[in-house]
């Protein structure tokens, strides 16, 4: 187990961070490009761990070229063969998506992970495809990894998916859907969570000349031509963040270089969120500045996150530090992501002093108290380690375990927060 010691200095911030691209709208480009008649290249790819593993999967079935650091040429094709075996890692979005294109392959892949990504449902996704003629096979417990993925007789038509487990589910079918005999028509049933998620899939599919309509209940996919295209994928929101939260905790100022070009992503709501908290946020040419005079009240919020539930674990730290208790809602489904998003964010947070409140839906956190320093752990969750690290602004030293869980999604979080976290320490 390693240790990092985060322990930012007495100066005030002013900082200029830049954020990754994003992994959610970067996952989305490169299927619509692999399924594309033709080679695309994608730019501005981030260097997270769920991109990576698409990237490499598509690599070893020799559809995919690194040009740059960030940048890939994709050699498309709607018959699309994918490797024997995939491994996953811990990404949930790209194992998912990997599985429904799978079911498009000539081939059979097996589809596996790490232990904690062996641990997150998947049975609505496996069910979907069975229901649509292809042959998902589990190799361990039904409804969870690894599963052997062939195309047997699948088909387009008609499936039901249930709304309140996860959206990926849902964006993974609807990427496959254009190459399906006839299109597909998805009922959704129960409420959508993350809906913003399942707009920016049918967004970046658009972007690649597939029309989506998506309604109250239903999304409808005709069947047509992926058109290849050279993309360039926008910063991240959800990234983003935690040098904007980090602004609302600890006053002063940061820059975030392009982010005001970012239209794709719910997670855009945080700019909403803090400065209904008492955060200044303007626009300078495509950057953001956020600041706060440190005397300035920071402000308990009541809000349903439903469409923005990766902000939770900043927003909560922000929370944490506010006047007042502050409710995040519509966020029960996140207790089945890379943690028990809620039980373990409260668990660590409790470990501060703050007064944590967990029920079904979301979380109640009692602001203002007095924060102390705390050793968290991160529980397999790069945001809970990004979030936690955060603490450290109010608190002075604190100590994150297992730090290198960011490389899911910011491998360089720790490096490009320098101006406002300080140089972290090893802890032996």
């Amino acid at each position: 187990m390693t240790r990092l010691l985060v322990q930012p200095s007495s100066s005030p911030i002013d900082a200029t961070v830049v954020v990754p691209g994003s992994k959610s709208v970067a996952n989305r480009a490169l299927i619509c490009a692999l399924l594309a008649d033709g080679d695309s290249t994608i730019s501005g790819l981030p260097d997270g761990d769920d991109t990576e593993v698409i990237i490499e999967v598509l690599s070893q079935s020799k559809q995919c070229m690194r040009l740059t650091s960030d940048s890939v040429v994709v050699k498309g094709s709607p018959s699309v063969q994918l490797p024997g075996i995939i491994d996953a890692r811990l990404a949930g979005t790209s194992s998912r998506f990997l599985t429904a294109v799978a079911a498009l392959s000539a081939g059979t892949s097996i589809i596996d992970g790490g232990e904690p990504l062996r641990l997150r449902p998947m049975s609505d996704l496996h069910e979907s495809l069975v229901t649509l003629g292809a042959s998902v096979t589990p190799l361990g417990e039904i409804g969870f990894l690894p599963v052997s993925v062939s195309r047997n007789s699948l088909h387009g038509g008609t499936v039901s998916v249930r709304g309140d487990v996860s959206s990926q589910f849902l964006s993974a079918l609807m990427l496959i859907a254009p190459i399906l005999d006839g299109g597909l028509n998805i009922e959704i049933t129960g409420n959508l969570v993350s809906r913003s998620y399942v707009e920016m899939t049918a967004r970046v599919m658009g972007d690649f000349g597939i029309h989506v309509e998506v309604g109250d209940s239903t999304v409808r996919i005709s069947e047509g031509k992926y058109v290849p295209q050279n993309y360039v994928v926008e910063p991240d929101y959800s990234s983003a963040a935690f040098p904007l939260c980090a602004i609302a905790i600890a006053g002063g100022q940061v820059r975030i270089p392009h982010l005001a070009s970012a239209s794709l992503q719910g997670d855009s709501a945080i700019i909403e969120i803090l400065v209904a908290m008492g955060v200044e946020i303007s626009k300078d040419g495509d950057d953001i500045v956020a600041s706060r005079d440190h005397d300035r009240i920071l402000k308990s919020i009541d809000i349903d996150m439903a469409n923005c539930s990766d902000l939770v674990p900043a927003v909560a730290v922000v929370c944490a530090c506010a006047t007042g208790q502050s409710t995040l809602s519509g966020i029960g489904f996140i207790r089945l992501k890379e943690s028990d998003r809620l039980g373990d964010l409260a668990t660590e947070l409790r470990k501060s002093g703050v007064n944590v409140m967990v029920d079904s839906d979301g979380i109640r956190i009692d602001g203002g108290g007095l924060l102390r320093s705390a050793d968290f752990e991160t529980h397999h969750d790069h945001r809970l380690a990004m979030a936690l690290s955060l603490v450290a602004l109010v608190t002075g030293p604190v100590t994150v375990e297992n730090p290198e869980v960011v490389t899911k999604s910011w491998p360089h979080y720790f490096e490009n927060m320098l101006p406002i976290l300080g140089e972290p320490g090893a802890v032996h």
